[in-house]
């Protein structure tokens, strides 16, 4: 990760990460005095008359702070309030990304433990909930112990029970795969911290005796007696022994838990432990000891760490963003023990079930059993939303804490299957499964700087192997200028070893097209380095093609067209894109070639999109659209669009598909439920435009003025895969084409 990516992606656009967006419409003078006056008052006085009413008329009860005064941001330390605030507006990314909860981060300019207790008291008013974030031990038990004591609203310091909860989660299976008892276990905590303090308390909550947990600070264990370092958290832990460093509390440990540092834990450690050790060395960036060195010292080791590189991976965005939307869906008083302690047990056997191929695919098809690789969930896991808010609003129903108690289960997990919008998901499980088997992908624009940085990506992620076109020394003076250093191809035309031959192979293709072999080798070696491009995907040389950034889509398309050509058995080719709504997402065609397409190329296209549809792992349901439903319209455009549906269920009968109907019919399943004879089992996903004036006009009016993501145009009857960029595309949208363009090469 470069920096200067970083600080690209923080202050590109819209500066910061977030944005606050009414969820009301405010566009008529109507509207203005519905949302503030007069019609505000009418809810101000019914909160007054009873303050509870504000979860019902404000946003209150979706409403999580993000509290932090910056003193202990993780990997940074004492940054200060204002430096620590792009972590929480992460923070509330995360929140709303996996639970769909709404966060105000605010950064409080003290170190004074008391001022924040004062500020957060003081605003209890504003939000359902209050998270607090990155703050230096002791203060921070102090201000949640205050805070708890003083607030009718839940108060969770993240970075002491979210460390807690997923650690616990994954040592119970531990425990169970290694056929040992919790309570008799011997423990050893390194790091006294907010995360090392929690650790320990939660783990004797679960059954842990406390004689047999040991915890070590900088200064060797802590005991009974020792003065310097401690404080009253510390005390608590405190256990009698003789033992005064952490070489020899692994004597015989069964498990370690580190919150410390890199480097803490040395293989002679790792060596003294008991029979089938457990470690979860936790330190971020670098753990304690990696999986590498423990397992190079004895085979029976169990790891967990905090990175995503090793299996097990301890990450917290597996528990806080569900643990509130429990907490909040049942208007909780408090997070308390029981309400942890569910979200320790719903995790632990989510990993014992069955992982289903869906999360396989966001991690490049590893398949995932309950086993020693595999104690915890993985954090994109999209069930642990459904198992720990559930779980968590449970145990606070049953601990007495709810103020409003759920009274159908099912359809409260039903409602948080909704909240998960599969839009952006089914984009990330394409990208994993572009790096299932990454592609070589030819770039002919190789030294644009939106290329350049796109290529940095694809490689980082492991999407795809990208080969460069152009002058060797424009890309790498450009690569200097960007501050970049990739390890990639570049070819230049002009002397590369490869040009004769594309010259060669050219001429042949074309000769009874007007071009001679002097032409062919000017246009291979000069002119067109979209000639180049396809020639390479042409010979072998590279699996894809993707360009278009700095050109018109004529082009683009045209030298494909000459070099690679289409399918023979097609009457032509066919375009599509991919628009992405926060809650779901469509394909479009033809949208980009077909100008006045007859029924047979309007089914040809509905057929292909079909299949580039399936590669992604979506199953399709096709819409034909037309101005008429159903026969509602005796007109030749109509009775086209009819046509072509019927030869689509004679051409392939497997496929879901209907129409001729109109485009509200087809995505309002109100107006489509009139229709009961109609084949669709549910919404389509593709739609299917009578010409390219619909298609293209359609598409463009939902990106500019709907607010979908276009990802396209993907070119669909080519004989080879060859994708366009759109003049305009961010890198964001070039990785993602090159994901599909790659996804669409392991096809082949």
């Amino acid at each position: 990760m470069k920096k200067m990516d970083a600080l690209e992606y923080h202050s590109t656009g819209r500066k910061g990460k977030i944005e606050v967006i009414s969820s009301k419409p405010c566009l008529t003078s109507r509207d203005l005095s519905l949302a503030y006056t007069p019609g505000v008052a009418e809810p101000c006085l019914e909160i007054e008359k009873n303050p509870e009413d504000a979860y019902k008329y404000t946003a209150k009860g979706n409403l999580v702070a993000v509290v932090s005064n910056g003193t202990a941001v993780l990997g940074l330390g004492n940054i200060g309030a204002i430096a620590g605030k792009p972590v929480m507006e992460g923070k509330g990314v995360l929140f709303k990304r996996f639970a769909d909860v709404d966060v105000f981060d605010l950064e409080v300019n003290t170190e004074n433990p008391d001022e924040i207790i004062k500020v957060v008291q003081l605003l209890e008013p504003t939000f359902g909930g209050i998270n607090l974030e990155d703050i230096k031990a002791p203060e921070c038990f102090y201000i949640e112990e205050e805070l708890k004591r003083t607030m009718n609203i839940p108060v969770f310091h993240d970075d002491q029970h979210g460390t807690a909860i997923i650690c616990s989660a994954a040592l119970i299976n531990a425990v169970m795969l290694v056929n040992k008892k919790i309570e008799e276990i011997k423990i050893v905590v390194n790091g006294a911290g907010a995360a090392g303090v929690a650790c320990a308390n939660l783990v004797i909550s679960l059954g842990a005796r406390q004689r047999n947990v040991t915890m070590c600070d900088t200064k060797g264990i802590i005991y009974k007696g020792r003065a310097e370092g401690m404080n009253p958290y510390k005390e608590r832990l405190s256990v009698e022994t003789e033992l005064r460093t952490l070489e020899e509390a692994m004597q015989g440990a069964d498990v370690f838990i580190g919150v410390s540092a890199k480097g803490a834990v040395t293989r002679e450690m790792v060596r003294a432990m008991a029979k089938d050790p457990i470690i979860m060395a936790m330190a971020n960036p670098d753990p304690e000891i990696t999986p590498e060195e423990a397992l190079s010292v004895r085979s029976d080791v169990i790891m967990a760490t905090g990175r995503s590189d090793y299996p097990n991976q301890v990450n917290n965005v597996l528990g806080f963003p569900f643990i509130f939307r429990g907490a909040l869906d049942v208007r909780a008083s408090t997070i308390n023990e029981q309400m942890k302690k569910a979200a320790v047990m719903a995790l632990a056997e989510l990993a014992r079930e069955d992982c289903p191929d869906s999360v396989c695919r966001a991690y490049g098809n590893e398949k995932f059993s309950f086993g020693r690789n595999y104690i915890i969930p993985k954090p994109f896991d999209p069930r642990a939303l459904l198992r720990v808010a559930p779980a968590v609003a449970k145990a606070a129903m049953d601990s007495g804490v709810a103020r409003l108690p759920i009274e159908d289960m099912d359809k409260y997990t039903e409602s948080l299957e909704a909240l998960q919008g599969k839009a952006k998901e089914t984009m990330r499980l394409i990208i994993n499964k572009a790096k299932c088997d990454p592609k070589k992908i030819v770039f002919p624009e190789g030294d644009n700087e939106k290329i350049l940085k796109a290529a940095g990506a694809l490689i980082e992620e492991g999407i795809a192997q990208p080969i460069l076109i152009g002058s060797r020394k424009k890309v790498l003076d450009k690569m200097a200028e960007l501050g970049m250093d990739l390890n990639v191809t570049i070819i230049d035309p002009e002397d590369s070893e490869l040009t004769e031959g594309y010259a060669q192979e050219l001429y042949r293709l074309r000769q009874r097209k007007g071009v001679t072999l002097s032409e062919a080798r000017r246009i291979m070696r000069r002119k067109s380095r979209n000639h180049f491009g396809s020639m390479m995907v042409h010979m072998g040389d590279a699996d894809t093609l993707l360009s278009g950034i700095d050109a018109h889509y004529p082009e683009t398309i045209r030298p494909a067209l000459e070099v690679i050509g289409k399918q023979a058995q097609l009457s032509g080719v066919h375009g599509m894109y991919m628009m992405i709504f926060k809650k779901g997402i469509y394909f479009l065609a033809d949208t980009t070639v077909s100008i006045e397409p007859s029924a047979e190329a309007l089914a040809e296209t509905a057929i292909l999109t079909a299949e580039k549809v399936r590669l992604l792992d979506i199953e399709p349901r096709i819409a034909m659209l037309s101005f008429a439903n159903f026969g509602s319209v005796n007109h030749a455009l109509a009775v086209k669009v009819k046509k072509a549906v019927e030869l689509v269920k004679q051409q392939a009968p497997g496929l879901e598909i209907d129409g001729e109907m109109q485009a509200d019919t087809a995505v309002t399943p109100e107006l489509l439920a009139n229709y009961p004879f109609s084949s669709l089992t549910g919404p389509p996903n593709i739609l299917i435009f009578p010409d390219l004036n619909s298609g293209n006009i359609c598409y463009k009016l939902l990106h500019h003025l709907g607010g979908a993501e276009a990802i396209g145009p993907i070119l669909m009857g080519m004989n080879k895969p060859v994708h366009v960029l759109q003049r305009g595309d961010d890198v964001s949208n070039i990785v993602s084409m090159a994901a599909i363009a790659v996804v669409d090469a392991q096809s082949v």
